[in-house]
């Protein structure tokens, strides 16, 4: 597991937000609807779910118990709970009518145990929307971490290393949903650009969001490899004349019912 600080992530996670927020506005949440978040996080976006359904219930889960934490000791609401719960075993059975989950899915290998969960949590009639990492998510960032891994400086950080991510394609998604027992309305891989203020603003990004990376340097020398992957991705993409960093990520959408 990794170890998350929420208000470091708080700092450097607004383009996660702003997807977030914009998923969230295709929800079409009903006053009474019982939602389950996966992935919550810090809990700011289970929350703005919570105010949408105020006769209903939500539950956020994620793995980290910093951000648990985080989200119990932050956001209140009588119909609003968080627990840590690993989303490859989702304990729950047909409580719910949305299943909604943003950038949080990718950071597992094998999503079936997940997806399985998912159908078992959901209503009969409930539906799920979801947006993760997909095929070729943030690939321009990845390549400067695995050049770095291949120097004499970090290589022996890097022995036997396969990255935790899963950034699945839309075909595998379809065929998975259906082993699930979730009938398709949608899956679709869309581009997006990420910008970042700054390299500054980049950098703390890269350190609260690519931790099968980051985690695998010691601590004391982790601030010096973020700043070398910084500086080799800017020697490959350039900020633009407004000093903006951008990111070619690609977002996999998907939505399905039980």
């Amino acid at each position: 597991m990794y170890r998350w600080n929420p208000e470091d992530y708080a700092r450097h996670s607004a383009g996660q937000e702003a997807w977030a927020r914009d998923l969230l506005a295709g929800l079409k949440l009903r006053p009474d609807d019982s939602v389950l978040d996966i992935g919550c996080g810090d809990g700011r976006i289970t929350a703005a779910i919570a105010d949408r359904v105020p006769q209903g219930r939500v539950v956020g889960v994620d793995w980290s118990p910093d951000m648990i934490g985080h989200a119990q000791a932050h956001h209140h609401r009588a119909h609003l709970s968080f627990r840590q719960i690993d989303a490859q075993a989702l304990p729950f059975d047909a409580e719910f009518t949305v299943v909604f989950s943003n950038a949080a899915l990718h950071w597992i290998q094998d999503h079936r145990p997940a997806l399985a969960g998912i159908a078992r949590a959901l209503k009969p009639g409930g539906r799920c929307l979801m947006e993760m990492g997909g095929h070729g998510n943030g690939a321009g960032v990845i390549a400067a971490f695995e050049a770095l891994a291949e120097e004499d400086e970090w290589r022996g950080h890097f022995t036997d290393f396969e990255s935790s991510y899963g950034f699945h394609d839309a075909d595998s998604y379809r065929r998975w949903l259906g082993e699930a027992g979730l009938h398709v309305v949608r899956v679709e891989s869309i581009p997006r650009d990420m910008v970042h203020a700054g390299g500054e603003a980049f950098a703390g990004w890269l350190r609260t969001a690519w931790h099968p990376y980051t985690s695998r340097v010691p601590a004391d020398r982790r601030e010096r490899f973020i700043d070398a992957a910084t500086e080799r991705y800017l020697a490959a993409y350039p900020q633009d004349a407004s000093g903006r960093v951008h990111v070619a990520m690609v977002r996999l959408q998907v939505e399905a019912y039980r």
